[in-house]
């Protein structure tokens, strides 16, 4: 059993095994709805890493109320981490409610856009297949290469790429993760 630590790898013994999977942090989704005001990205993103906290995503839009946000993080740790990341994010006067999503029944998507090289027909009418497969949708075609556009888990993702790799991936772009809590969940 290998664990990536600090550019190497750690070996962790057999014994060690059963601590390494219970103490192994976890990806969790918090949302914060704050005020759409300037700087509340920075004073958000800057307390989180003063703190140290290790944010795997981020991302930021417009919500149906012109005067609020809506930030959706992924946020690396164990429960108590995730506990101190929602306790710093209510102490900011910006936020307005924060939400722990993913421990709520949710839907959640990251949106990609990949251009894949691609010179002959035959290699296009692969891509095709696999983009209709991934239901992606192909949304610019040149010369000696395709942009594709798909939404899905990250694993949805990441297994596309890994099937796009053997064609040529020339540029990739990735939002973060956006979640929301499904209509018929009860919050306790």
């Amino acid at each position: 059993m290998h664990r990536q630590h600090n550019g190497g790898f750690l070996r962790l013994p057999y014994s060690k095994l059963t601590t390494f999977f219970v103490h192994n942090p976890m990806r969790h989704v918090i949302s914060a709805l704050v005020q759409n005001v300037p700087g509340v990205l920075a004073h958000v993103s800057g307390m989180l890493a003063s703190r140290a906290f290790n944010i795997h995503s981020l991302a930021v839009g417009a919500t149906e109320n012109p005067e609020l946000s809506r930030m959706t993080f992924v946020v690396i740790g164990d429960g108590g981490v995730i506990e101190q990341v929602e306790k710093q994010l209510e102490k900011i006067v910006t936020v307005v409610e924060v939400t722990d999503v993913g421990a709520l029944p949710n839907v959640e998507r990251d949106l990609m856009l990949i251009k894949v090289s691609s010179d002959s027909g035959a290699q296009r009418s692969e891509i095709r297949e696999l983009v209709d497969i991934f239901r992606g949708r192909i949304v610019d075609v040149g010369a000696a290469e395709i942009m594709i556009e798909i939404s899905g888990s990250e694993q949805k993702l990441q297994a596309f790429i890994e099937r796009m790799r053997t064609f040529g991936i020339t540029e990739l772009v990735r939002t973060g993760r956006i979640a929301m809590i499904r209509s018929d969940a009860v919050e306790e």
